[in-house]
């Protein structure tokens, strides 16, 4: 009796394993939607209570630290209680906070209702990164990662074009999180119709109704059901922190942990800070987030192009590779431009390589952990370097405060990536089983 997980790894994709991957991929996307929602009501926001550019930048951040604790503590819980049921809970939370964040009145209120998001957003960031990595199969499972990830440029172009609609026609920034929650609601039937619990996790902790779960997939996917349970792993894994500290993986856990902060904080200084740098150079707030829109559809181009070329060519190269360009980009961003074009082919530049680096290195993380630890594994790593992402904002705010301009403090924030491409090009590990 095979284990199916090794039919999984060995046989061509159902089409049942590609629609949990594709849902995998929207839920993605909408955390694309909802952690840009903040930067698209931003200049409406400061318009409405009259704030400086520091307070403006800890609004932007405060989802992200959110997401840091989200992704490392739901992210472990993840590896303990099932995939589906975390992502079912962070839609819930991600929802909740979505329609308080409408309500706010007071910068600490709002902070606290996009910190709360935020812990929804991180959690989920990590069971997808599971779901997609063990629905795969060996083949494909670079790609369908990278793919997945490429799901969050997508979640901003789709919903960055509504909401600029939305301000448009509203001219209330409340309105682009009233969006935001109505859409993370509707996900929930779609979670519970088609993700299943994958078999990498029910097989690993088998739950109770275990076999029946396993047999009800297998059956859906068209392949035999399992008499009984296949034997237990001779050596059970542990799932606490420390086993991502152990002999042969801490050396990988804290290099790529380094590499996920100093790249997150410079590609989120880029994508939270475009529409209010581009409203200070004297375009309208819904242009602006135009230009947002741009910068995310350089953004998804650049996580197909990785997906495509991580058929061909190692997954590591293409990653540094693409932080080296996103680099020098920002760096260029940082010159100013005069015209609306300008600004959206530069963001759009720079949004190709910095986003590409990221759904490659997704790929990395996934490819890096065992299914004991995957889910855990991409919590810590993400959530450490979430950390990183929120530091960007921050820093970028207390500068442009301090009378930087935009060139200095756009270099300062380069580096971030520049230093995480040298990290990663040191990282030694050999790419896990799927087990």
């Amino acid at each position: 009796m095979e284990d199916p997980r090794a039919t999984i790894a060995r046989e061509p994709m159902h089409y049942r394993q590609v629609i949990a991957i594709a849902v995998a991929t929207a839920l993605n996307a909408l955390d694309g939607f909802d952690v840009l929602s903040i930067s698209f009501a931003a200049p409406g926001i400061a318009k409405d209570w009259g704030i400086d550019r520091a307070a403006i930048g800890l609004v932007l951040s405060m989802e992200l630290f959110g997401m840091g604790v989200g992704a490392f503590v739901l992210g472990s819980l993840a590896d303990k209680v099932g995939r589906r049921p975390m992502l079912l809970a962070c839609l819930v939370i991600m929802g909740l906070g979505m329609f308080m964040a409408s309500t706010a009145t007071s910068v600490p209120i709002l902070s606290a209702y996009r910190l709360f998001t935020g812990l929804g957003i991180g959690g989920m960031l990590a069971a997808t990164n599971a779901v997609v990595a063990e629905c795969s199969n060996a083949k494909r499972r670079n790609l369908t990662v990278a793919i997945m990830a490429g799901g969050y440029p997508m979640g901003a172009i789709v919903g960055g074009s509504v909401a600029s609609w939305l301000l448009a026609e509203t001219g209330h920034w409340q309105s682009v999180f009233e969006f935001g929650a109505a859409v993370t609601l509707c996900f929930i039937p779609l979670v519970l119709w088609l993700v299943p619990e994958t078999m990498a996790f029910l097989l690993l902790k088998r739950p109770a109704g275990a076999l029946e779960k396993i047999n009800r997939t297998l059956v859906r996917q068209g392949r035999q059901p399992l008499p009984q349970m296949p034997p237990a792993d001779p050596v059970k894994q542990k799932t606490s922190v420390a086993a991502l500290f152990a002999p042969g993986l801490a050396s990988v856990t804290t290099m790529l942990t380094a590499v996920c902060f100093f790249h997150m904080m410079t590609f989120y200084f880029l994508v939270k800070w475009i529409p209010k740098i581009v409203v200070d150079l004297g375009f309208e707030p819904g242009a602006a987030g135009g230009v947002l829109v741009w910068a995310n559809i350089g953004g998804a181009i650049g996580s197909i192009t990785v997906s495509l070329l991580s058929q061909k060519v190692g997954i590591r190269p293409l990653v540094v590779a693409s932080m080296v360009m996103g680099s020098g980009a920002v760096m260029l961003f940082g010159q100013g431009f005069s015209t609306l074009g300008g600004l959206s082919l530069i963001a759009c530049v720079a949004c190709f390589f910095t986003n590409a680096a990221i759904a490659g290195f997704y790929a990395v993380i996934a490819q890096s952990y065992p299914a004991a630890l995957r889910a855990g594994g991409t919590g810590l790593v993400v959530g450490v370097g979430r950390a990183g992402a929120a530091l960007g904002p921050i820093v970028a705010g207390l500068l442009f405060n301090a009378g930087w301009g935009l060139a200095p403090v756009a270099m300062t924030l380069a580096c971030g990536t520049l230093i995480a491409a040298v990290v990663l090009s040191q990282v030694r590990y050999r790419e896990s089983a799927i087990a």
